[in-house]
């Protein structure tokens, strides 16, 4: 077994603990902190929310001083503009609603965590994630965490076999209170009580409208229209909503109304009523099948279409050209509720990850 490990840390709990268990366990840690951004607005660690400023970044680099472990800050802000926050604002300018978690994850968190790791002659590398690894017929899987409430598995379902036959996850089998508990323990009193953000980390004041517009996506005001193309309003921009939503629409029926449809061709937003939301199938593309063999002779699958959004048993249909398309069908035995073009559909066998893709 590698000893060396390539710790990536945010200056929160969750990686800095991690860091603590995995030296405890005998491992040499070097420590690894991203910059991705760069941030006008209040000092994020006066506002308690880790990963997102130069001021989280210090914190990293000195917990990993206190335990006495080699620390590099790698500079990450052109290559997180090109993948994460381009397509960001890409795919509203589509009327979809991107999850840049799981692009972040993917091509920065591990595309250059692993080329980190190679640099500095570590063979694997870890996070703080609540998520663990499981092998079922020679495949890796992602496996559920112990804490169902903090499973990041969600947006993990990029990583391909080669990212987790590299990858640790130290709280993959604790819950979060175990977690602070640990950090008491440690005399951490400050990361224990440290508050978690739920924000999307280049929008810490979550007014992604603002950013959008900062980042260029600025469109006109449009039509609202029903179900049938009737004009029934007038939106501010397609931009600003997302399938589903019932506030901030600037125009009242006498009855709630949502968002069903976003047509960015034609700058119209469709509103409806709840039950048009339901739907019994999704298409999604650039789909990532472990063992694609292993889900045409068993093609039951429990798929979730948000991080917060309970599971849902459906039929996955792979078409005869799946290699080559990368898109496939899931039936739902029940309608389920929202489905978003954009988001990411995230499809288990029990409690391992066995596939993944993009609503269409």
């Amino acid at each position: 077994m590698s000893k060396r490990v390539l710790m990536a840390m945010s200056g929160g709990i969750d990686s800095s603990i991690s860091a603590l268990l995995l030296r405890e366990q005998g491992y040499e840690l070097v420590g690894v902190t991203f910059r991705t951004f760069d941030y006008i607005l209040e000092s994020c660690i006066a506002r308690e929310k880790g990963c997102c400023s130069v001021e989280s970044i210090m914190e990293a680099k000195h917990f990993a001083e206190s335990l006495g472990v080699e620390h590099h800050i790698l500079d990450f802000r052109d290559t997180f503009r090109e993948h994460v926050i381009a397509n960001f604002v890409e795919e509203y300018r589509r009327g979809r609603t991107p999850n840049p978690c799981v692009l972040c994850n993917s091509h920065i968190k591990w595309g250059h965590l692993l080329s980190a790791a190679d640099e500095y002659h570590c063979d694997l590398i870890a996070t703080g994630h609540y998520a663990q690894i499981a092998t079922r017929d020679g495949h890796h899987y992602l496996r559920r965490a112990a804490d169902s409430q903090k499973d990041q598995t969600y947006f993990l379902w990029m990583l391909t076999e080669e990212n987790l036959r590299r990858t640790l996850f130290p709280l993959g089998g604790l819950t979060k209170p175990e977690v602070r508990e640990i950090a008491l323990q440690h005399h951490f009193e400050r990361l224990a009580k440290k508050s978690e953000s739920q924000e999307i980390c280049f929008i810490p004041d979550n007014d992604y409208r603002s950013f959008l517009a900062q980042e260029g996506c600025v469109v006109r005001p449009g039509n609202y229209v029903d179900a049938e193309g009737h004009k029934i309003g007038h939106h501010q921009g397609y931009c600003n909503y997302t399938i589903g939503q019932r506030k901030g629409l600037g125009i009242a029926f006498g009855v709630p109304k949502y968002v069903t449809r976003i047509d960015a061709a034609r700058n119209e937003v469709t509103l409806g009523d709840y039950d048009d939301l339901y739907a019994d199938t999704l298409e999604a593309s650039e789909m990532r099948i472990r063992d694609v063999e292993w889900l045409k002779a068993s093609p039951e699958v429990m798929a979730r279409i948000r991080h917060k959004s309970p599971a849902k048993a459906a039929i996955l249909q792979l078409p005869g050209d799946f290699e080559e398309s990368g898109k496939a069908t899931l039936q739902f035995t029940e309608p389920v509720w929202g489905v978003t073009p954009g988001q990411s559909v995230v499809l288990y066998k029990e409690d391992l990850v066995v596939g993944g893709g993009l609503i269409l």
